[in-house]
């Protein structure tokens, strides 16, 4: 029998608001196996870790049971907490008093009843807990960020400044992702491409640093620290190590009328083509669906121009096999569609736009280079109506657009609203909005800036209606404020239309096996203690593909998961999680239902060979457990049919024990 020592936590009033803990403490000092059981008002502090190990020792204590908030937040602490006074950690149960007690029930004498019940399952559970020793894996001392925008940009450098060699995998041609696409940037209306294009310089430049462009991941295997990932890397038909980026062949391409990406399809570009000028490789790449050359045969002129015979249409992808100690997601966000808005008539007009849009067309390099025009006629927009929370914040509409807020849309008008004023005074710029959100350094007096010093019109209520009559746009709106709809003739609306995780997130989510949330966000470990981690140990979060985030933010962040990552790599060998799955090779039946379930692929089946009671031997066919791949996630326990595989530390006669505990 084990000597257990329970305490219960009061969590200042948290827990013992609505729990009696003094009542929990007596009731769980007389089930089998407590020695010692007390409470005290805040248990993961200093003096109540101390009281935890005096006791410990005074009474000899073999495993206790901690009655606080969830494991989650400290199970680590009270771990550390026992091993520190000569316990295995592993005798160490949280019983959840705090979230599934006080935090979910208002009355006090049902809250203490489900406590002590708790408390008791956790009892029973200890009873028949085993030490458990953590086994070790080297660590692979190179990291992968999946994705190339100032997200991905940021954290590559941070990690490769620290001595680690990194390799970055970008879908598009270049690095550089939404950020090379902006004009100006909040709140300071600094140049996007003045902050963006050095550091795209250095991490081409960085010793530490490979750039797989025109790339994507299409195979993740392994665990923390030992990650084995494939890159596909996409046929450019432009040798890398020969292309001076001179441009000669993107000048004399025949095939002109392919839309341009880069700029939204506002303009064209050729067959061959280099994004845009700072791109980062500065490397041509052959559009296959548009290029003479490779859908008939007939053409070759970028080959006969090319000085330095870099075209090669014979080129294949390339399948690359790396390892990696961890991996960043960085895959950063898009615009959603505009399709299923057709009250704003985006499909009807050209002069109805998106803010991205609206954003290349003041860009000096834009496809009317920086000049503010109508895409229409070319004419420039007298009244500019902006229209906010496009797509965002529909909970009525869930089925076309977002519930929740994109976050950056208030502050991208308020800017667009402000440059535009200034740069043509002559323009009136009406803003439509739900509510003004502001909420970071300096952000609000941004705004304030544009209605009080550029008289922007700002004015509270939806807009219901566009449109196109003539060469003006109808708009139709509320003014909730002075209770009266508003008809306004415009030029040019832009929508702020929300925002969403790029398409490539949730395939990524799968290889990784990492968790989403219901908007195809990566979900972070823990919301306040492991905001830039992700559940999946080694997987870590970086920029606007875990939530929708500003510049300022995603850079932050960056840095925080280049930090996390470091302190990875730093390490030599990592502790394995002990509690993990085995196999009863006497039960086991060899049906490879683990196997087929095993979302790491832990569990192979080989061949043994057994003693039989007649002394024969026969061959059989058994589960083999991979201990330094499982992840202790039990999928495996359930699908046997036998029984055979079990949980270290989460064993079926314990959890059996936990339910019998609760039943009585």
């Amino acid at each position: 029998m084990q000597r257990i020592g329970v305490f219960v936590c009061w969590c200042g009033s948290n827990i013992a608001g609505t729990v009696d803990v003094q009542a929990v403490s007596d009731a769980l000092a007389n089930e089998p196996g407590v020695v010692f059981s007390t409470n005290y008002q805040y248990m993961c502090s200093q003096a109540g870790q101390d009281m935890i190990q005096n006791a410990i020792r005074e009474h000899n204590l073999t495993g206790i049971v901690v009655c606080s908030c969830s494991p989650r937040m400290h199970e680590a602490t009270f771990r550390k907490t026992a091993q520190g006074a000569g316990i295995n950690p592993y005798m160490v149960e949280i019983a959840n008093i705090r979230e599934q007690c006080s935090w979910v029930h208002k009355d006090m004498e049902i809250g203490t009843e489900k406590a002590i019940i708790l408390g008791k399952a956790a009892v029973a559970k200890v009873n028949l807990n085993a030490p458990l020793t953590p086994g070790e894996s080297p660590v692979t001392k190179r990291a992968l960020v999946i994705g190339g925008g100032i997200a991905g940009i940021q954290t590559a450098l941070d990690i490769a400044d620290a001595g680690f060699p990194v390799d970055i995998v970008e879908t598009k041609p270049t690095i550089g992702g939404k950020m090379a696409q902006l004009d100006k940037t909040f709140p300071t209306l600094d140049c996007a491409a003045c902050i963006l294009t050095p550091k795209m310089v250095d991490v081409a430049q960085h010793e530490n640093i490979r750039i797989f462009s025109y790339s994507e991941v299409t195979e993740v295997n392994g665990f923390v620290g030992n990650f084995t990932v494939k890159i596909k890397k996409k046929a450019r038909f432009v040798d890398e190590t020969k292309c001076t980026g001179c441009g000669e062949c993107t000048e004399k391409c025949p095939m002109k009328k392919v839309p341009n990406e880069f700029n939204l399809g506002m303009d064209n570009r050729r067959a061959i083509y280099i994004p845009f000028a700072q791109a980062v490789p500065k490397v041509a790449t052959i559009d296959a669906d548009h290029c003479n050359m490779l859908k008939n045969g007939k053409c070759g002129l970028c080959a006969k121009v090319c000085a330095a015979g870099a075209i090669d249409y014979t080129q294949k992808d390339e399948i690359i096999e790396e390892k990696y100690g961890a991996i960043v997601a960085a895959t950063g966000f898009n615009p959603i569609s505009m399709d299923k808005f057709d009250e704003y008539a985006y499909n009807q007009s050209k002069d109805v736009i998106t803010s991205l849009e609206f954003e290349r067309l003041t860009n000096a390099a834009g496809p009317s280079a920086g000049k503010l025009v109508r895409p229409s006629d070319g004419k420039h927009p007298h009244t500019i109506v902006f229209v906010q929370c496009v797509g965002s914040r529909c909970a009525a509409c869930a089925e076309k657009g977002k519930e929740y807020c994109s976050k950056i849309c208030c502050m991208y008008t308020a800017k667009h609203a402000m440059l535009t004023r200034d740069k043509y005074p002559d323009t009136e710029v009406y803003v439509f909005y739900i509510d003004v959100r502001t909420p970071g350094k300096s952000f609000d007096e941004f705004y304030r800036r544009a209605v009080e010093e550029y008289g922007v019109h700002y004015i509270k209520g939806m807009v219901g209606k566009v449109a196109p009559q003539g060469d003006k746009l109808k708009v139709q709106a509320s003014d909730l404020l002075a209770n009266k709809q508003l008809h306004i003739d415009a030029d040019l609306v832009v929508l702020a239309a929300a925002i969403e995780p790029d398409q490539s997130a949730r395939p990524l989510a799968t290889m990784l096996t990492a968790s989403m949330d219901t908007n195809d966000f990566f979900t972070e470990a823990h919301p306040k203690l492991r905001p830039v981690e992700s559940p999946t140990a080694g997987v870590f979060l970086s920029g606007a593909c875990q939530g929708p985030k500003d510049i300022p933010e995603t850079v932050s962040q960056a840095g925080a998961a280049a930090a996390k990552v470091i302190g990875l790599l730093a390490k030599d060998k990592l502790k394995g999680n002990p509690c993990i799955a085995s196999s009863n090779e006497l039960m086991c039946n060899g049906c490879s239902s683990c196997e087929r379930v095993c979302p790491y692929g832990a569990i192979t089946y080989v061949d043994k060979e057994f003693r039989m009671p007649d002394r024969t031997t026969k061959i059989r066919r058994v589960a083999s457990v991979n201990e330094a791949v499982c992840q202790g996630c039990g999928a495996c326990t359930v699908a046997c049919p036998s029984g055979a595989m079990d949980l270290r530390g989460f064993a079926n006669k314990q959890i059996m024990a936990e339910v019998d505990a609760i039943c009585k």
